[in-house]
């Protein structure tokens, strides 16, 4: 089986795959040929950094005072408490690295800013990287891969063999 693979960085592979994170934020719009397709969701080799974590746990926490990214906030922050309580002064490691966690239909891409509105005035951009906010690819009927299976990824969409 042969699939359309695209790489995340944890926490973020897994609060898609725990259905938190109904959008993955990219600079670019999918191909029209992705949309209404399963692609398999990889969780990229960067190590987690644990004050992204905790930063994400106290905005999520404070919507009105810190901006919020564009996450459900009662699936998500209970998997950011056990990252930060199993890991209190090391790098996160129990969440997997290099592996395909899930796979997930690519639904029609919004505008990262009309992504936000649907959480919240404060809502917005979940990362420091410049452009990756413009288009929101929704991310629907996850299916999660028991075990997760080991692969080595690549950035921007890849061909996965589901070995």
């Amino acid at each position: 089986m042969m699939m359309k693979a695209l790489t995340v960085w944890q926490p973020w592979t897994t609060l898609i795959a725990i259905e938190a994170k109904p959008y993955e934020f990219r600079g670019w719009r999918p191909p029209a040929s992705l949309i209404g397709q399963r692609i398999a969701i990889h969780a990229g080799a960067r190590p987690m950094k644990r004050s992204e974590v905790l930063a994400l746990r106290i905005n999520l926490a404070n919507p009105g005072r810190h901006p919020t990214a564009c996450l459900k906030p009662d699936i998500a922050i209970p998997l950011l408490d056990k990252i930060l309580e199993q890991h209190k002064s090391a790098v996160p490691s129990f969440l997997p690295l290099s592996h395909v966690l899930c796979t997930a239909i690519v639904g029609e891409p919004k505008s990262g800013e009309d992504c936000a509105h649907e959480f919240g005035d404060n809502a917005g951009n979940d990362s420091d990287r410049e452009g990756t906010f413009n288009w929101g690819w929704p991310l629907t009927d996850i299916e999660l891969l028991e075990p997760p299976a080991p692969a080595s990824g690549l950035q921007g969409l890849w061909n996965w063999r589901g070995e």
